[in-house]
C-alpha cells in the first residue's frame, strides 16, 4: 500500500480546508464579530500542520482503488475533526460530540442538526455551516484534483471513491480537466441561484447561505423555521434548484456542448423527473384538505418532494403532521435519493433502475429459460461487474442500516424516531419523523448514538465501502509495513 501518497493527500486536504476557513473569518470582519478569531487560529495551525505533513512529495504517485478509498475516508474524518474546532473553541457548540456531529452533518450534506436555536449563531458560524455543505457537495478531493497538479492516471480512483453513484467516469480524457468541468458547472449553478434569490427579495447574506446549502443539497438554514418564513417566490426558486442539483452532472456537460438530445435521453434523469412529478401530484391530492387551495398544496408538496429526493432537507411545513400516505411517500423518497453523479444523497435512482431491470430479467428467464438478455441503460449493455456491485451495495446498505437501528434502539425511543433517524443520516437527508422531525433536532441522543449516526452520515456520503474498509484487518497489517516499503 502506498502510504506516502496517502500522507501527502491528507496534508493537502488539511491545508485546503485551512485556506477555506479564512472565508468565515472574512465574514466576521464584515459583521465585526469576535468569533472569526477562532477560524483564523484554527486556519493558521491547520495550514502549518498540513504543510509539515506534505512537506515531502512522494516519489511513488501511483495508487489504486484501495488507497483511494482509504485516503477518502481518512480525509473526511480529518476534515470533520478540524472543521468542528471553531464551533467548539468559540463556545457556539460547547460539547465536542455535538460540534463534531454538526460538522460531519455539514460536510456530508446531511443537514441533521443538534442546535435548538440556529439564529443564536454569529454570521461567520452560520456561513461556515453552509460552506461545509458546498465543500462536501461535490467533494473535497474532487476540488483538490481540480486545483492541485497531481500526476498519474490513477487519480480517477480518488473520484471513484468520493463521488456518489454506482459508476464514475471521465467527462474528458484528463481527470483534472473533468474535475474542473464539474466545479465550473457546480459554481455556475450556485451563482445563478444566489442571484435569483436576491432578485426575489431574499437578504444577501441569507441568499448566499441558502444557495451554498442548496448546491450541496445540505439543508442548513439561517432561520429556525428553515425556509417557511420566506416568500412563495423564494420557495419555488429553491425547489427548482434542489431538483437541478439532484440531476446527474453529465447531463449538464452534454447540454453545455450542445448535445441536447443525448442529455434528455439519459434514462436515469427521465425516471428521476417522473418520480418527482408523480410524488408531487399524489401528495398534493392527499394534503389538499389541509391547505389553502390547489396552488398551496402543490407548492408545499413540490418543495418537500424536491427537498427529500435531492436529500437537501429544507422544510417549509412540518410534514410530520401530514397524512400517513404523504409521510410514507417522503420516507420512500429518502431511500431513492437523487441521480448518480449529482450532489444528492440516497441510494440513487440508477441503482433502483438496475435492480428493477435485474428482477425483470430473472422473471423473463423463468418464462424463457434459454433466452439470453443483457440489462441495458441508455441503450448500452451493463457489465456484470456493475450489476454485482449494485447487489452487494444493497446488501451492505441493509446490514449497516439494521445494525445502526439496533445500536441506537438501546435508548428506548420510539421505532419511528429511530428508523427515520438512521434513514435520514445514512441517506444524508436531514429531517426525519417524530422526535427527529422537521421541527425537532438530534440533540436528545446520547454520545454513543451520535457516534453511530455520525458513522452513518460518513458511510452514506462515501457510498459505504470507503468507511467500511477502515475496519478491514488486512489494511491495518499492511499499514504497519508502510515505511519499510516506501
Amino acid at each position: 500500500m502506498n502510504g506516502s501518497i496517502i500522507r501527502y493527500i491528507l496534508g493537502q486536504v488539511i491545508r485546503l480546508e485551512s485556506i477555506l476557513m479564512l472565508m468565515p473569518g472574512l465574514v466576521s470582519l464584515i459583521y465585526r464579530e469576535s468569533d472569526g478569531y477562532y477560524f483564523l487560529v484554527v486556519a493558521f495551525c491547520g495550514f502549518l500542520l498540513g504543510s509539515l505533513i506534505c512537506r515531502k512529495k512522494p516519489q511513488n504517485t501511483v495508487f489504486y482503488l484501495k488507497e483511494g478509498c482509504i485516503v477518502t475516508a481518512l480525509s473526511w474524518i480529518v476534515m470533520s475533526c478540524l472543521g468542528c474546532l471553531p464551533f467548539y473553541l468559540s463556545g457556539a457548540i460547547p460539547h465536542i460530540f455535538d460540534a463534531l456531529f454538526e460538522t460531519i452533518s455539514g460536510f456530508t450534506t446531511t443537514g441533521a442538526t443538534i442546535l435548538n436555536d440556529v439564529e443564536a449563531l454569529s454570521h461567520c458560524m452560520l456561513f461556515w455551516r453552509s460552506l461545509t455543505h458546498w465543500i462536501g457537495g461535490m467533494g473535497v478531493l474532487v476540488f483538490l484534483l481540480a486545483i492541485i497538479p497531481m500526476s498519474g492516471g490513477s487519480n480517477i480512483n480518488l473520484m471513484r471513491a468520493e463521488s456518489p453513484g454506482p459508476s464514475v467516469g471521465k467527462l474528458v480524457p484528463k481527470i483534472r480537466t473533468t474535475a474542473r468541468m464539474l466545479y465550473v458547472i457546480y459554481f455556475g449553478l450556485t451563482l445563478v441561484e444566489m442571484i435569483a434569490l436576491i432578485v426575489a427579495g431574499m437578504p444577501v447574506f441569507d441568499a448566499v447561505n441558502i444557495a451554498l446549502a442548496t448546491a450541496g443539497t445540505g439543508g442548513f438554514g439561517v432561520l429556525n423555521s428553515s425556509l417557511a418564513d420566506y416568500s412563495i417566490a423564494v420557495q419555488w426558486i429553491v425547489t427548482v434548484f434542489m431538483i437541478l442539483f439532484g440531476v446527474n452532472f453529465n447531463a449538464y456537460y452534454l447540454l453545455i456542448f450542445g448535445q441536447i438530445k443525448k442529455a434528455f435521453s439519459i434514462e436515469e434523469v427521465r425516471v428521476y423527473f417522473l418520480i418527482i412529478l408523480s410524488s408531487t401530484i399524489l401528495i398534493a391530492i392527499n394534503i389538499f384538505d389541509t391547505t389553502k387551495g390547489i396552488f398551496d398544496a402543490i407548492t408545499q408538496s413540490a418543495f418537500q418532494v424536491a427537498s427529500l429526493i435531492s436529500s437537501t432537507g429544507f422544510s417549509t411545513v412540518d410534514f410530520d403532521t401530514w397524512p400517513t400516505i404523504s409521510k410514507t411517500i417522503l420516507v420512500m423518497l429518502m431511500f431513492v435519493g437523487a441521480c448518480a453523479g449529482s450532489t444528492g444523497g440516497g441510494i440513487k435512482v440508477s441503482r433502483f433502475l438496475l435492480v428493477l431491470k435485474t428482477v425483470r430479467k430473472e422473471l423473463s428467464s423463468y418464462i424463457h429459460p434459454k433466452s439470453v438478455k443483457k440489462i441495458q441503460i441508455d441503450d448500452k449493455p451493463v457489465e456484470h461487474e456493475v450489476i454485482r456491485s449494485v447487489n452487494v451495495y444493497f446488501i451492505t446498505f441493509l446490514v449497516v442500516f439494521c445494525l445502526s437501528l439496533f445500536l441506537i434502539s438501546f435508548e428506548n425511543h420510539d421505532l419511528v424516531t429511530n428508523f427515520t433517524a438512521v434513514a435520514t443520516t445514512i441517506n444524508n437527508m436531514g429531517p426525519g419523523l417524530a422526535m427527529v422531525g422537521p421541527s425537532q433536532n438530534f440533540s436528545f441522543f446520547t454520545d454513543f448514538s451520535k457516534l453511530v449516526l455520525m458513522f452513518d452520515m460518513l458511510a452514506g456520503r462515501l457510498e459505504l465501502f470507503p468507511m467500511l474498509m477502515l475496519f478491514h484487518p488486512t489494511l491495518w497489517k499492511q499499514a504497519l509495513h508502510l515505511d519499510k516499503k516506501f
